[in-house]
């Protein structure tokens, strides 16, 4: 695993060092969208609605609209100034009983790893909150949003699971539930002798996601039967053509040679590099160009691939340099 937060956890005048690690993960299937016909990709394209622009990612930021129609806009910089706490801290406000924790509170969970200078207050924490039943409630800010969390045990780690804020909570409002008779003592008892013949211990591997497996049945049967197809490849991709990168460097010092007034291909010694014989001056060059018209075909096929060695012809100069 590899820690998404490095800080402390703070508790009266003690300093515990952390690393935070995810606790969890998904493993929902993902699927994308496709065209029935051929399987080609179906892609979303952010577009400004003033002028139907496509934007590209270093140009969207956030914006806030205000109540009478107009935006703010606020960049990540100016979000990530607004820490009022510190961003490197977990601070134990109180110490809670476990069962006031409403577990429709809590969120995302993550594990707390001590640095080895740290292991003693570490666990001398994990034993006070193991033997006294209790949660430690904090604050703390992942992701430059402030959260409250709860610290707990489990199987000799210190787990902070994050909590939602109150009014992220919505309320039930459910008319029907008001004219619901009182059930009667009989079926009361019925119902707690049920409970009861269904009592066991929860084992989550006892159960598993047959959702999952049955579409992951469903994706071997197809692939089994043939029904698989090679999407289309995307306007404007490569068609696959693969570049000699020795011949691509070659072509670069060329050029920077050329530039130079040296002879493209010339080694040290004067000899061309592939031992044909030095190709000639750029004087000839151009005076042959200017006799034979009919040469200027390969010089025009070679432009595609100029933006390439152009950049490329830039870079050696100043290596040489």
């Amino acid at each position: 695993m590899r820690a998404i937060w490095k800080g402390s956890v703070s508790f009266g005048l003690v300093t515990v060092p952390v690393r935070l690690y995810t606790a969890t993960e998904n493993h929902d299937l993902k699927f994308h969208q496709v065209r029935r016909s051929d399987g080609s990709r179906v892609r979303y394209k952010k577009v400004a609605e003033a002028d139907g622009e496509e934007v590209p990612h270093t140009e969207i930021v956030k914006g806030y609209d205000t109540a009478d129609g107009r935006t703010v806009i606020i960049t990540e910089e100016e979000l990530a100034a607004l820490d009022s706490r510190s961003a490197k801290e977990i601070s134990v406000e109180k110490f809670v009983p476990a069962d006031q924790i409403d577990p429709l509170l809590l969120d995302k969970s993550y594990y707390l790893e001590p640095d080895r200078t740290a292991v003693k207050p570490y666990a001398l924490l994990r034993e006070a909150l193991a033997a006294t039943d209790r949660m430690a409630v904090v604050t703390v800010s992942v992701r430059t949003r402030l959260s409250m969390a709860v610290l707990r045990v489990r199987e000799d780690v210190i787990v902070m699971q994050t909590m939602l804020w109150p009014d992220e909570v919505r309320e039930p409002a459910f008319d029907v539930l008001d004219e619901i008779p009182e059930p009667t003592p009989r079926e009361v008892a019925m119902a707690d002798l049920l409970i009861e013949s269904m009592v066991d211990d929860f084992e989550p591997n006892d159960y598993e996601d047959d959702y999952h497996a049955a579409v992951q049945a469903l994706v071997e049967r197809k692939l089994a039967g043939g029904e698989v197809q090679a999407a289309p490849a995307a306007k404007g991709e490569s068609d696959g053509e693969v570049v000699d990168l020795l011949a691509a460097l070659q072509r670069s010092v060329d050029r920077a040679k050329a530039a130079r007034g040296e002879r493209p291909g010339a080694t040290d010694d004067g000899s061309d590099s592939d031992g044909e014989g030095a190709p000639p001056a750029r004087t000839s060059a151009r005076k042959s160009a200017k006799a034979s018209p009919a040469k200027k075909a390969p010089a025009t096929k070679a432009s595609a691939k100029a933006p390439a060695r152009k950049t490329a012809a830039k870079r050696a100069p100043r290596k040489a340099g």
